[in-house]
């Protein structure tokens, strides 16, 4: 079982152009984004959050049980919804505003032993790493994770706006990465933190994934080799959900090669790399192709 550990949240998605447009309510929240993304590929996945007990939490449930994944591990709370408010730019690109004084998801306190029996792999990233007191206590279950065995997984998914102490926030990044198996972040998120792919790589994980949207995605291993696959092409209408669901299929696909170590990762090869990489690129695109974070059924793959 893969689980997820991070927020789940409602984002506000304008339906049309100007400050005043329409706003639609749509499930959302990186982690959340990619719980539901590996239940509708279908691996066996749990999701670890803390979830408020409004309506909107409600719909949050309801929409993890539909993908199949197992909600047993969620904390509910009396706090409200945390909402991400997005703008769409020309090219699709969305970014956020969010409300998260007070609200459940920030207030998550759980541990090792809150991990479902028959964790392989637990995933992490986005807000829930920078919202304290929730995020002291899920760095303390990646460390917890990692000195277990479990595979680990980061994708940082910087929100700006939400970091008051950039350079605190960059050294606490650095101290995850011996706790990391597989890191992957966006070209952007690179920029941002200053780093490089193989600084990270000697830290700690075994592989590093950065995307570059319609440009495609790259892996670099600890034997210092690449592998490059381009992005599929496609209208896209929102990218909303994309980069969790890169997060999803490459979970998916390692775990479907019984390739959740940090040793399976450096001996996948250019033929493994190349299928996962192309996977992940083919599943982001669909996600792109429609509005919000919807990501792909296995269906849809094959």
């Amino acid at each position: 079982m893969i689980v997820v550990a991070g927020e789940a949240l409602i984002d506000l998605v304008p339906q049309g152009a100007g400050a005043l447009a329409a706003l639609s309510p749509r499930l959302g929240g990186g982690p959340y984004n990619t719980a539901v993304a590996l239940g509708r590929l279908g691996s066996p996945t749990a999701f670890c959050s803390r979830v408020s007990h409004d309506a909107f939490g409600d719909a949050l449930l309801d929409g993890l049980r539909a993908a199949g994944v197992d909600v047993t591990q969620v904390q509910r709370g009396g706090e409200p919804t945390t909402l991400a408010v997005a703008s769409i730019g020309a090219d699709g690109s969305a970014r956020y505003s969010f409300y998260v004084d007070g609200t459940a998801d920030r207030l998550f306190d759980g541990g090792v032993g809150g991990l479902p029996t028959g964790a392989r792999a637990v995933s992490f990233g986005t807000c829930s790493l920078v919202l304290e007191p929730g995020a002291t206590a899920y760095e303390e279950l990646m460390r917890g994770a990692s000195a277990r065995g479990l595979f680990t997984a980061l994708d940082p998914n910087i929100r700006a706006g939400l970091i008051p102490d950039a350079d605190a926030y960059r050294a606490r990044f650095k101290s995850w990465l011996p706790s990391v198996s597989l890191l992957k972040l966006s070209q952007e998120d690179a920029q941002w933190l200053g780093g490089s792919p193989r600084e990270w790589l000697a830290a700690g994980p075994a592989a590093v994934v950065v995307t570059r949207g319609g440009d495609g995605l790259t892996a670099f291993t600890r034997d210092g080799t690449e592998y490059t696959v381009p992005g599929e092409r496609v209208d896209v209408v929102d990218t909303i959900g994309a980069g969790d669901t890169v997060n999803a299929a490459l979970l998916h696909g390692l775990a479907t090669r019984d390739a959740l170590s940090a040793e399976a990762l450096t001996g996948l090869g250019a033929t493994g790399w190349g299928e996962l990489l192309r996977l992940a690129a083919r599943a982001a695109a669909i996600t792109c192709s429609r509005a919000g974070a919807e990501p792909p059924y296995a269906s849809e793959l094959a």
